[in-house]
Parts: structure tokens; C-alpha cells; sequence
């Protein structure tokens, strides 16, 4: 049954791509391992494209990229640290099909969502100054622009996708990366799109209902319909995804360029009576600072998704660096702007008072064009979900690659080449938490936990420097960048708990730490309970999916 399933999937497979460049006994080998149930994962690297085991136990095809003179990654060389898994003559593969453009407009896309829309009045109302608050929009970008910078480094040393789990393999092991795979799996990525979701359905019901709020029911069926459409658009085609991401990116910069000019013209008029002392407010406490830095953070939180994509980014060595020093500068400078433009048109209390920032700002500047603003929310903040989908999929699908979640969602679909089980895993939880949450309890614990990962990340950069001095590194930052970022990081942890504990800090700790709970028996025993094998198969028959033809590797 499985062998002829396995022979179906890969003659349609075959037909979809041009198989030339196989050998006979290649195609062989992947029709008769389509589903890697029945044989256990070291089998399959080396039944797959005449992989071998090295003597460290990793798994991979017998190449420069799997050879390393010395295990402990202090003395050797190897070409990369890249996982085969994204090889171009693999018969099923994710393709390199991200380019520089493409690559700014998932930064640029996923950074400017709805927090620019929201966040402006939040920073004013926990630093009390809009000094203050001004600065700590430029120190977001700037602390952004460093953790990138980093991650710039990670991301062209191992190609591989999957960020920071990636990552935490290469510097830390295997349960440090599933205690990042378990928790930004199940919690931080699909609530991060469960919070922008929710605020593109409140601006949209919005335009359409006059003077009272919309209702919660109609808000959340709304966010839920922009899941499936996100969702849908990502399972039927990479092309189609980056297709929307740069059509909305550039739309959503045409919004803040109309933002900016209109702030513009106000201060030519003389409105600059808000921006004068703009210091005048009391001294915000160390805590408060924080807590003001999750709320500006989270407007420019996207700056590490290009790294969840690298297996399909073209020349990633090159245009992943690039990607960043262009992206991140230009959305700094646009959150600059348009915060003094909102200040030539309101003052502070008129902004803290506002629910939609940018809805009032419309309504003075823009008169019968009022209506461009919602609409430029909404652009927004569904260019930012889409996004925020494509990469959290590649996470699932890396992980799952290397048995650390289930098998089914490193799958891939055997025409389209889209990893549709990990969209559609992370879409239900992303749906379960819009009709469960709030966009406020989400935020807070997402922040917390997310600058927890971030600072181990930095970790993972400085050790490398030490345990692996000789990996190649196309792009390397100064050593300082990542430990300035990690001691921030770890002020930004760390201070809130300090100025007002809460049970909700313990209670992320400990989520963090119950994947143990599956990570012993499921990943490190290696246990696999019978009944996963006709699981795997039926989901794999319903979504016409295979995995792709070679196993990660790594140390």
C-alpha cells in the first residue's frame, strides 16, 4: 500500500519537474522511501541520494558539506554548516525562489503591520514623555538593526532554515533547540499572527460601522477569514505568497509616505507646539523603560524572518546581509517620521486617548480622504500576516525535518513544493488563539518569552566563535553586536519581573520547560507510538505531501 502510494506521489512529482538530471537509481531509491515511517531517520539518510552517517552521528549525503576534520568543530573546516535539506537536485525540494527584493519586502512587510498604529500611544503612556518615547523608537530600531545584523551572521554560517532552532543546534544541542521549536511553534509564532490577524479584522469591521465598536463576534470571524485566505494563498504557491507580500509591502509604503507628507505640510502651516518640551515629563523607572521597549519592540518585531527562510533565498550570502542593511534602516526611519507627523497634528494626550492613532490623524489631516487610513491598517496588517505565516512554516518544517515535531509537517506538497502541513498546523493555532485571546495578553507574553530566545541566540554566536572559530562565516559581525544585544535582551527580561512580578512570567518559564516533558521519551528515547505510522499516512494521502529527499545534519 505504501509502496504504491510512495510510486504515485513521485511519478507525479517527476512529471511536475524535469527529472533528467536523476539517475535511474536515485528515483528508485526516493519511490521506494516516500513515506520515512517504516524506516528509522538514519536509514533514510543513507538510502536517500547515497547519504552517509558520519562518525558524529550526523546524517547527510557523502559531500564537502558533510565534511568536518574535526568533531568538535574547534580544529576542522567544512564547507557549511548547511543541511542538505535544501539541495537543488533533490527531487522534492524547497527552491531558492527569494530574491533581494523579495527578501526587504518580508522584512520591511512583516515589521510595518499594526504596531506603528498602535504602539505610538502605548510608548507615551508608560515613559510619560514624548521625549522619551522618541528615543526609544530610534533605540528599538537601532537594537533591531544590531540583532539582525547578528543574525546576518548566523544566517549565512548555516543556510538552513529555521532561525534560531537552527541555531541553537549548531551552538547548544538538541533540547535547547525543541524547547525553542516547542514553545515558538506552539505559542509565539501562531500568536503573533493571531494579534495582527485580530487588528486587521478590527480596522476592517471598523470602515463599516459607525459610531460604536464593532462587534467582538463579527472581529474574530473576520480575522479568522483573513487566516484561511493567507493560508490559502501560501499552500498553492511560493511564487503566489512573495507575489502578495511585495504587492502589499509597496502599497503599505504608498501609505506611509501619505502619512509622512501630510505630517509634512502640517508642520510648514507652524504645528510644532507638540513637539516643544518634549522632555517635560517625569523620569520613566527602569521597569517602566522595559516594559515601554516590549510595547516599540513588538512594532518592529519581523526583523529575524528572512533567517526562518534561508534554504529558499538566493545567493543567501549575499542577499540575506543585504536584505537586512537595506530593510530594517528604511522601517526605522519611517516609524521616525511618522510619529513627528502624528505630532503635528495631535498632542500626546490626544494620542493616548486615541484608540486608532491613525484613524484620528486621517480624519484631521486627510478630510474626505479620511478613509485611506483604515484601508492603509488593513493593507498593512494582512501584508504583515502573510508574511508572519510564510516563515513561521519553514520553522515547523525544519524542526520536523529533524524529528523534533511530527513528521507530517516537514512535508511537502509533491507539485506546488509548499510546506502546506506546517501553514496549516500553525493556522489552526493561530485560529484557536483569535477566538480564545486578546491582542493585549498576547502581546505581553509573546514579548517576555520571544527576547528570551533572542538573547540565546547572541549566545549561540559568541560560542560558535569559540567552538567552531574555522566554520565559514561570508558575513561577520563585530563580537561587541551580539553581546550588546544579549545584555539588553536580558535587562529586557529581567526588568519587568523586577519592577512588577507577575504569576504570568513563572507561568512562561515553565511552558518553556514542560517540553521536556515530550522532548525525553518522543526525541531523545526515540519512541514512536504505532499508531503515528497511520497518522502520517492518511494526512499525507489527504494533502498530497512527501518529504523532501534528504535529512538535515547537525552537530
Amino acid at each position: 500500500m505504501r509502496d504504491s502510494i510512495s510510486q504515485i506521489f513521485s511519478s507525479a512529482a517527476s512529471q511536475h519537474h524535469d527529472c533528467r538530471k536523476h539517475s535511474s537509481d536515485s528515483d528508485a531509491s526516493f519511490a521506494g522511501h516516500v513515506s520515512i515511517n517504516d524506516v528509522s531517520k538514519a536509514n533514510w539518510g543513507s538510502q536517500i541520494g547515497g547519504g552517509s552517517k558520519d562518525p558524529n552521528g550526523n546524517i547527510g549525503r557523502e559531500s564537502s558539506e558533510a565534511a568536518e576534520t574535526d568533531s568538535s568543530g574547534t580544529g576542522g573546516m567544512r564547507d557549511s554548516l548547511e543541511g542538505p535539506g535544501s539541495a537543488q537536485n533533490d527531487l522534492i525540494h524547497l527552491k531558492r525562489r527569494v530574491g533581494l527584493f523579495s527578501g526587504v519586502a518580508l522584512i520591511v512587510g512583516t515589521m510595518i503591520g499594526s504596531g506603528i498604529f498602535v504602539s505610538p500611544s502605548g510608548l507615551l503612556v508608560r515613559t510619560g514623555s514624548v521625549g522619551v518615547s522618541f528615543i526609544i523608537w530610534m533605540a528599538c530600531g537601532l537594537l533591531s538593526l544590531l540583532g539582525a545584523l547578528a543574525y546576518a551572521e548566523l544566517g549565512t554560517m548555516n543556510t538552513s532554515s529555521g532561525a534560531e532552532w537552527a541555531y541553537f543546534m549548531d551552538a547548544f544541542g538538541a533540547w535547547p533547540a525543541f524547547l525553542f521549536s516547542w514553545v515558538s511553534t506552539l505559542v509565539l509564532k501562531p500568536s503573533q499572527m493571531a494579534i495582527i490577524c485580530l487588528s486587521f479584522a478590527q480596522y476592517a469591521v471598523e470602515a463599516f460601522v459607525a459610531e460604536c465598536d464593532p462587534p467582538l463576534t463579527v472581529v474574530k470571524m473576520v480575522a479568522l477569514l483573513a487566516i484561511v485566505c493567507i493560508l490559502f494563498v501560501n499552500c498553492y504557491s511560493v511564487n503566489l505568497g512573495m507575489a502578495v507580500q511585495n504587492i502589499f509591502t509597496s502599497a503599505k509604503l504608498i501609505a506611509v509616505l501619505i502619512v509622512i507628507c501630510g505630517g509634512a505640510y502640517k508642520l510648514l502651516q507652524g504645528n510644532t507646539q507638540h513637539l516643544q518640551n518634549a522632555f517635560s515629563g517625569p523620569t520613566p523607572s527602569l521597569g517602566a523603560i522595559a516594559t515601554a521597549f516590549y510595547t516599540g519592540l513588538w512594532a518592529y518585531d519581523g526583523w529575524n524572518n528572512l533567517n526562518y527562510v534561508t534554504e529558499e533565498i538566493q545567493n543567501p550570502s549575499k542577499n540575506l546581509p543585504r536584505s537586512i542593511i537595506i530593510g530594517i534602516p528604511l522601517v526605522t526611519l519611517c516609524y521616525a517620521l511618522i510619529n513627528v507627523s502624528y505630532l503635528s497634528a495631535m498632542s500626546a494626550t490626544e494620542m493616548i486617548e486615541s484608540e486608532a492613532v491613525a484613524v484620528t490623524f486621517g480624519n484631521r489631516i486627510l478630510g474626505a480622504l479620511a478613509w485611506l487610513m483604515p484601508l492603509s491598517v488593513t493593507i498593512s496588517t494582512f501584508g504583515s500576516a502573510n508574511g508572519t505565516l510564510f516563515a513561521a512554516g519553514r520553522l515547523c518544517f525544519a524542526a520536523s525535518r529533524e524529528g523534533h515535531l511530527l513528521d507530517i509537517l516537514s512535508y511537502v506538497h509533491v507539485r506546488r513544493l509548499t510546506p502546506a502541513p506546517g501553514l496549516l498546523f500553525h493556522s489552526l493555532i493561530a485560529s484557536a488563539m483569535v477566538l480564545y485571546g486578546t491582542i493585549d495578553s498576547l502581546i505581553d507574553f509573546f514579548s517576555f518569552t520571544a527576547w528570551i530566545f533572542y538573547g540565546c541566540a547572541m549566545l549561540a554566536l559568541i560560542v560558535m566563535r569559540y567552538t567552531k572559530p574555522n566554520y565559514p562565516r561570508p558575513y561577520k559581525v563585530p563580537l561587541i553586536i551580539p553581546i550588546v544585544v544579549m545584555v539588553i535582551s536580558s535587562y529586557l527580561v529581567v526588568a519587568p519581573i523586577i519592577e512588577k512580578p507577575q504569576i504570568e512570567y513563572l507561568y512562561a518559564v515553565l511552558f518553556i520547560f514542560a517540553g521536556l516533558i515530550f522532548y525525553v521519551p518522543f526525541v531523545h528515547w526515540g519512541y514512536h507510538p504505532k499508531f503515528m505510522d497511520n497518522f502520517t499516512l492518511f494526512f499525507q494521502m489527504l494533502f498530497e505531501v512527501v518529504p523532501t529527499t534528504s535529512m538535515a545534519m547537525f552537530d
